[in-house]
């Protein structure tokens, strides 16, 4: 290689163009990727006071970037915190119903932060929270292969054959749900606790999935998510995760 291609090479290494402009403003909690793209493409991004036309546009250090006019901060470090979502909570930043959601019971004080998935209103649980949009879309993509483990209360009486046979992958409603396994903990009376892994986690797949085989579900908790854990965290407790666990946990990109 002469020594002008590599100096071409080195300047179009990616740690020296930056970072994508759509990223960036996931990272910077405006907007998803893919709405970020539809900002460039009705023209409200503007790059050191250019209108950016292309998603192939990179930002750096100290670029300014506005949106629809407004200067955007650059974002902060990436942080993640385990949350323990009690129900009654609904997982928006804004309920047109004007139920309680969970981002108005979070203590004062966090940067704003979206969820990693959703936990609907009757659920609880471990609920993911983090700064940086972008990580969280990347955490629910089921490609990762993260293992979301719940424990579900039902009322019925529960067929131990009809739990194993959703490990090939239930259909209901023409809907088909990936594999599930679940496991009978607990029996007393008509009621029973059993345990369920998902890698998919689909708008309320377990409450569906549950009623399909003739069952009630009268609570739901998720215990953990790829390698979180709920542990012994309290009701509405939230608790930051290092930065070295991390850096050694979260699926590389």
């Amino acid at each position: 290689m002469t020594a002008a291609a590599a100096g071409d090479a080195a300047v179009d290494a990616p740690e020296d163009r930056g970072e994508r402009i759509a990223k960036w403003l996931a990272r910077a909690g405006v907007a998803s990727r893919r709405d970020a793209e539809k900002l460039l493409a009705d023209g409200k991004i503007r790059l050191n006071n250019q209108v950016v036309q292309h998603p192939a546009t990179f930002v750096q250090p100290g670029d300014l970037v506005q949106v629809a006019g407004r200067v955007v901060d650059a974002p902060e470090r990436t942080r993640l915190w385990l949350y323990h979502k009690p129900d009654g909570l609904v997982t928006t930043h804004r309920d047109p119903e004007g139920r309680s959601t969970v981002f108005a019971a979070l203590p004062p004080g966090l940067p704003r932060v979206v969820s990693v998935g959703r936990l609907d209103l009757g659920s609880e649980g471990l609920l993911l929270l983090t700064n940086d949009g972008a990580l969280a879309r990347q955490l629910e993509l089921p490609s990762n292969g993260w293992i979301r483990r719940y424990r579900v209360r039902v009322f019925g009486a529960v067929d131990e054959r009809k739990l194993a046979e959703l490990a090939r992958g239930p259909v209901v409603d023409g809907i088909r749900y990936g594999p599930i396994e679940a496991g009978l903990d607990s029996r007393k009376g008509d009621n029973a606790w059993i345990t369920v892994a998902l890698r998919e986690g689909r708008n309320r797949e377990i409450r569906r999935v549950m009623v399909s085989l003739g069952y009630h579900v009268s609570r739901l908790i998720r215990t953990s998510y790829g390698p979180f854990q709920l542990g012994t965290l309290g009701r509405s407790e939230l608790e930051e995760v290092t930065g070295k666990v991390l850096r050694e946990q979260l699926p590389k990109s």
